[in-house]
């Protein structure tokens, strides 16, 4: 007979499987809309079905999964109708962060930007995408715990992560060979903390912001259609 799993093992248990689902849901290694087999993942996970089905209720309390009527689990749809809610508060905390970073940074802030902003240079160098996500996801926290209000803190983290999917997209409309300007942009930015100067941080940050913006609407409402004669002619 299998002994009880402890609390403190069942604990790691449910955070790997946490962890595992919420990397590949939100690096879109699961899609939107895909089923999530509790049998088969905790085979594939070598767990039992219990942490498995704990962290599914994490995920679902984020919004990440969602439980069908039937009970069966599926990876949450992204509201592309209701984006522009999403790209409005996105666009509010890159800049009210960007601005207090330059109102209130340390000198401990910027080698922790900078530590950040140098792990992004080398993804977007080897063209890693899911890299790039990571590293820009702590690029601009470290940016947000350098303007020391906890909420935009909080706020800003849970908006990069529930926003990485949208990023995964936006990476893909540069087929994940991020031009080096947006390296730059980020450079200036930390230019701009670094000297104090409120007002460009609040410009580069709005102009940093409009441009993933732009980006991701555009390449959403690309037109791939191929044209189709409808009377081919015979050869």
């Amino acid at each position: 007979m299998t002994e009880p799993m402890s609390d403190r093992k069942r604990g790691s248990g449910v955070k790997h499987v946490y962890d595992v689902l919420r990397d590949e849901i939100l690096c879109l290694t699961l899609p939107p809309g895909a089923p999530i087999d509790e049998v088969h993942l905790a085979e594939r996970l070598s767990m039992s079905r219990t942490p498995v089905r704990e962290a599914l209720v994490r995920l679902a309390a984020e919004g990440l999964v969602t439980t069908l009527p039937n009970r069966s689990t599926v990876v949450a749809q992204i509201d592309f109708l209701n984006l522009h809610h999403f790209f409005d508060a996105l666009t509010l905390m890159y800049r009210v962060t960007t601005r207090l970073a330059a109102q209130y940074r340390q000198d401990d802030d910027l080698t922790r930007i900078r530590a950040q902003q140098e792990a992004f240079r080398r993804a977007v160098v080897a063209q890693d995408a899911l890299a790039m996500i990571a590293t820009n996801r702590d690029f601009h926290v470290a940016i947000a715990e350098a303007g020391r209000n906890p909420y935009y803190i909080g706020l800003f983290a849970r908006l990069l992560d529930e926003g990485r999917r949208i990023l995964r997209i936006y990476y893909s409309s540069y087929q994940d060979r991020l031009p080096l300007r947006f390296v730059e942009e980020h450079e200036e930015m930390i230019a701009a903390i670094e000297a104090g100067d409120i007002d460009r941080a609040d410009l580069l940050a709005t102009a940093h912001a409009d441009q993933i913006v732009g980006q991701i609407r555009a390449f959403i409402a690309r037109d791939d259609r191929q044209a189709v004669p409808l009377n081919p002619v015979d050869k």
